[in-house]
């Protein structure tokens, strides 16, 4: 028992602290495994080279490079080639055709031309009255004739729209513009005729009736008088159809509109054409080897 007065003391677990937990590494098969020290790899040697081996690889190099840009350069060429070719044909048909009109334009306008300078000398050497009509309409008849030429280009202007005109060596490309050129003086010299063209009929309508006018022309074969019927034409002119104007005046006017036309420079500008279209065609047969 314990004694009065004194105090139960009561026990109290302090707790102490506790050690720390240390976790245990998992074995593995790597921890095993003992270390193995770094190995330390070395640049094998190079050899130097001399400069004989530089030099080689260069000039390798560059042979390599010019014949990569020498076999382009010929592949161009032969493509290049073959399309002027191409070019060649199509324009060559263009100018065969057009030396076919442009003879039958020179013969035509030639024709028309004699028949007007017959219709001045009768004029100026007989008196109206004295010639017989029907020469009157049929010579005069010539005074209005329209022979024109208008040439193929449709080739040319493709090939100078495109550029291809390089493609032609530069003697054939200047004969090409230079026919070109001269297509379009003939051209500006047609437009200048067809003016006083206008003119002239309206005189003639003044002249010459318009049925035996109509009888005139219907002998006549405009592009082809080789085939026009000389019996027919005499018997023609040796007629009388009747004049709606015997005025001197009037036929002078006439005649000066005719003369006006200045026909002798179409033929000029003909013949330049068919001999330029001649040479041409003769010169894309020769280069590019075309076969008629």
């Amino acid at each position: 028992m314990e004694p009065k007065g004194r105090k139960k003391v009561v026990k109290s677990e302090v707790s102490s602290p506790k050690p720390p937990l240390i976790k245990k590494q998992p074995h593995t098969a790597n921890s095993k495994l003992p270390t193995k020290p770094m190995e330390v790899h070395h640049h094998p040697e190079v050899e130097k080279k001399g400069i004989k081996e530089y030099l080689l690889e260069g000039l390798m190099i560059f042979v390599a490079v010019m014949m990569g840009f020498i076999a382009e350069n010929v592949r161009e060429n032969i493509t290049e080639h073959q399309r002027a070719k191409e070019y060649a044909e199509t324009m060559v048909a263009d100018l065969s055709a057009d030396t076919t009109a442009l003879k039958e334009y020179l013969t035509y306008t030639g024709f028309s031309l004699h028949n007007v300078d017959t219709l001045m000398q009768l004029l100026s050497t007989a008196e109206i009255k004295n010639i017989p009509t029907g020469k009157l309409y049929w010579y005069g008849l010539y005074g209005g004739s329209q022979p024109t030429f208008t040439p193929n280009d449709a080739t040319f202007q493709q090939m100078k729209s495109s550029g291809s005109l390089r493609f032609f060596k530069k003697s054939i490309a200047g004969e090409v513009a230079k026919y070109d050129l001269l297509c379009r003086h003939s051209l500006t010299v047609e437009e200048a005729d067809h003016l006083m063209f206008t003119e002239v009929r309206k005189i003639r309508a003044q002249i010459f009736e318009f049925q035996y006018n109509k009888q005139a022309n219907d002998l006549a074969i405009p592009r082809h008088p080789e085939k026009i019927n000389r019996s027919k034409v005499i018997a023609f002119c040796n007629s009388n159809p009747p004049l709606l104007s015997y005025d001197k005046t009037v036929f002078n006017q006439y005649v000066e509109l005719v003369r006006s036309r200045f026909m002798d420079r179409k033929i000029v500008a003909g013949d330049s054409l068919l001999k330029s279209a001649t040479k041409l065609i003769g010169d894309l047969k020769s280069e590019y080897h075309i076969e008629d």
